[in-house]
């Protein structure tokens, strides 16, 4: 293959369009965000009638950090818009990061079938020999 093979010319192209696209990554913020309605107990409360949904929404963000499962609160209004925004940015990147990473591998593998990674030097292998092992002593 040569520089000029079109799978390489378009492998090139979606790689520098991905790099465009990552340039332009907003804040990321992992997790999920949770609405959720609860019911306060108290018989009178407009909650406590058959099929009403509850007071809320009270939003959470989940996440996992080392292997233990954290929770915070995100007060109602633009915050909850905002921190949508950012798990939509996180969820984004980490599509095109692992999109980025194919397409490189693949320009590598397109690279090497080419002939740039067959150089003598690189056929000639290590230059170390190894050292004979003695034999097990026996156990008289």
């Amino acid at each position: 293959m040569t520089d000029t093979d079109p799978r390489i010319a378009e492998l090139e192209a979606r790689s520098q369009h991905l790099r465009k696209q990552l340039a332009r990554i907003g804040d990321l913020r992992p997790g999920s965000l949770l609405g959720r309605y609860r019911k306060c107990g108290k018989p009178g409360c407009h909650c406590a009638r058959p099929g009403a949904k509850g007071h809320g929404p009270s939003w959470s963000l989940t996440r996992r950090v080392r292997g233990k499962t954290i929770t915070k609160v995100i007060p109602a209004g633009p915050a909850v818009e905002r921190t949508q925004e950012q798990i939509a940015e996180c969820r984004r990147f980490r599509r095109l990061t692992q999109e980025m990473i194919e397409v490189s591998e693949q320009l590598c593998d397109a690279a090497l079938q080419g002939g740039e990674g067959t150089s003598a030097e690189q056929k000639k292998g290590s230059r170390r020999f190894s050292r004979p092992r003695s034999r097990p002593k026996s156990k008289r």
